[in-house]
């Protein structure tokens, strides 16, 4: 028996979500001021099914201190998320509004 397969239904199922221009380069720039400062050493970009995570690192061989996540939202567009190893620090509708968590001073506590 044959089975058939409509190609249009597999790429909608396999959409990969990504970061633009624009949200790439507003993330490298957080991100090298916090080199320079010396807080942050390392980054990852990962795609996974529904969602993109910029993932940051003090030194490469640990767990990110924080990961930003893209991820399709409903008919209004994508969200963002920021967390801190399981933790929920902001989520919203623009990246802008997101990334406001780390205009306070976000220290990392040591158990």
């Amino acid at each position: 028996m044959t089975n058939l397969y409509r190609l249009a239904d597999q790429r909608a199922r396999r959409r990969i979500v990504s970061f633009d221009r624009r949200e790439l380069s507003r993330l490298l720039s957080l991100y090298s001021l916090r080199v320079a400062s010396g807080e942050w050493r390392d980054y990852a970009i990962d795609f996974r099914p529904g969602m993109a995570i910029f993932s940051i690192f003090r030194h490469t061989s640990e767990q990110p201190l924080f990961a930003i996540a893209k991820v399709p939202g409903s008919a209004q567009g994508s969200g963002y998320v920021v967390y801190n190893g399981p933790r929920k620090l902001a989520h919203g509708e623009s990246l802008e509004d997101v990334l406001s968590v780390f205009d306070r001073k976000l220290r990392l506590l040591l158990k």
